[in-house]
């Protein structure tokens, strides 16, 4: 593989992980019920409303989720698999139905890893801003708390001390080593996939 081919392979998994997590934080901030007049979440709604827009009169919602998002967050990573595949020199013929379990597998494996990230910023941002009235803040806030508020339930009250987000962060990371990990391996993900997990 020459350099040219790897800056495109570069540039391919960059630029379309960037607009595949945007998809994703789509479904993410209507799953957390999250504020859409945020100004960061209308990005995100124009940003995916082109591509929406004709699936979901193919792919309905239910139950205040929009499983459009969901599709296209998949349809976006098989994409971005066959392109990164092809231009490796693999061959895809036949390999549909495994790259659509890769597929699901790394949008999987995103799903966590926003959910992770946030967590890290939440927690920052408790340290130095903790009452921010800041659009980014409060987005972050509401994606973490449907995550913590059930932690915070079953542990005691330590005295304005959070620890709930250590325990999230165990849960995330063991989903993550048991689950995913374990699914990419069962399923045959080849290692040039390795970067979408």
């Amino acid at each position: 593989m020459n350099g040219m081919n790897t800056a495109v392979i570069y540039l391919v998994q960059t630029l379309g992980s960037l607009y595949l997590l945007i998809v994703l934080l789509r479904f993410i901030l209507q799953l957390v019920r999250a504020d859409f007049y945020n100004p960061l979440s209308q990005f995100v709604v124009k940003a995916t409303q082109p591509l929406l827009k004709p699936l979901r009169r193919v792919v309905p919602g239910f139950g205040g989720l929009d499983f459009a998002s969901l599709v296209l967050a998949i349809l976006v990573q098989l994409a971005l698999m066959i392109g990164v595949l092809l231009l490796m020199g693999y061959g895809v013929g036949g390999y549909l139905l495994p790259l659509l379990l890769w597929s699901a597998i790394g949008v999987t494996s995103l799903f966590l890893k926003v959910f992770f990230f946030a967590l890290i910023v939440s927690v920052i941002l408790s340290w130095v801003a903790p009452s921010s009235y800041n659009p980014a803040a409060q987005l972050v806030n509401q994606i973490c708390e449907p995550l913590l508020s059930p932690i915070r339930r079953i542990l005691p009250n330590l005295g304005g001390l959070d620890i709930s987000p250590i325990f999230a962060f165990i849960a995330l990371n063991l989903v993550d080593m048991l689950v995913i990990n374990n699914l990419a391996a069962m399923s045959g993900m080849p290692r040039a996939l390795s970067p979408f997990l």
